[in-house]
């Protein structure tokens, strides 16, 4: 039995912390508020990982440390760079290996299928902060002062997933409410399934292979918002919509009064062409398959079908 230890309990923390445990690993959960699953070997600390001192001393023992939290998305240029060196040095001090969960914002605009091994050329603010990160992060490991690795998921589905999708259009589509997408409804795109990341996150923490690299997470799904839409609320079993196009005038109205969808015009360049993520070496070296799409949509029109507590 390994000690791991997750920043961070959104869905993809929360999963990571449940499979771990699930799997006989003792599971130290650290956020600000001690929250996350419930669970005989999940250790649940109340810790503010920019405060390294406690977050150093919270890592020791650990085989490995997982950062899976991620400042609100209108704060990333501020909260984000202290919260990754916090999190860096503590792996450092604490003698652990550090897994990164990262997305594909570095890259910048991608023609064709993105793999690994493409260059950081960010053209967003927030694909500088990730870009960043991961050179610090890189850099050390480099210097021998810590092992790290990265793993780059797409955007994100399943139950409690954050992304534009299950902002913009799952949440309309299961409460029958129009929706509106700020991007080519047609093109295709790879989807995360918050599982999958979770599962991609542990074998690279795992495997010997996986230091100082990056790896993608193999996709649920290719399809685009159009075809996911009407899938979603088949599932559901909620009438099928009739998604429109939203302007890039209209959203950045809407970012007049809300400062998260303000940070949505900056990364269209995701939207509004084909975003195809190549994960064939992850599939293939770390032995990870992506969950079936439909698996995926059920449990996210289960999640809605839940009575709240």
């Amino acid at each position: 039995m390994s000690l791991y230890v997750i920043v961070g309990a959104g869905a993809t923390g929360s999963s990571a912390a449940r499979l771990l445990a699930d799997a006989g690993e003792q599971v130290r959960l650290l956020t600000r508020r001690g929250g996350g699953p419930a669970h005989d070997r999940i250790e649940r600390v109340a810790v503010d990982a920019t405060d390294t001192a406690r977050l150093t001393e919270a890592t020791l023992g650990a085989a490995a440390l997982l950062n899976c939290a991620m400042p609100a998305y209108d704060r990333w240029p501020t909260e984000f760079p202290p919260l990754a060196a916090s999190l860096l040095v503590a792996a450092e001090r604490g003698g652990a290996d550090y897994v990164m969960l990262g997305n594909t914002y570095g890259y910048g605009p991608v023609d064709g299928p993105g793999t690994e091994d493409l260059p950081m050329a960010p053209t967003s603010v927030k694909g500088l902060v990730r870009a960043q990160m991961w050179h610090d992060a890189l850099a050390a490991h480099e210097a021998g002062r810590v092992r790290v690795t990265e793993v780059r998921a797409s955007d994100y589905l399943g139950a409690g997933a954050y992304s534009p999708f299950t902002l913009m259009v799952g949440a309309q589509v299961l409460a029958g409410s129009p929706v509106s997408y700020p991007g080519d409804l047609d093109a295709p795109h790879s989807w995360t399934y918050t599982g999958d990341a979770a599962r991609t996150l542990i074998a690279a923490a795992r495997n010997e292979k996986s230091w100082g690299r990056a790896w993608h997470v193999p996709s649920t799904s290719h399809a685009p918002v159009r075809e996911l839409a009407a899938r979603l609320a088949l599932a559901a079993a909620v009438p099928e919509p009739e998604p429109a196009h939203m302007t890039r005038a209209e959203l950045e109205e809407i970012g007049r009064t809300d400062s998260v969808m303000a940070e949505f015009p900056e990364m269209l360049y995701l939207y509004d062409r084909p975003n195809i993520l190549d994960a064939s070496l992850t599939a293939a070296a770390l032995d990870i398959a992506a969950t079936p799409i439909d698996v995926v949509l059920d449990e996210m029109a289960a999640e809605h079908g839940r009575p709240e507590a």
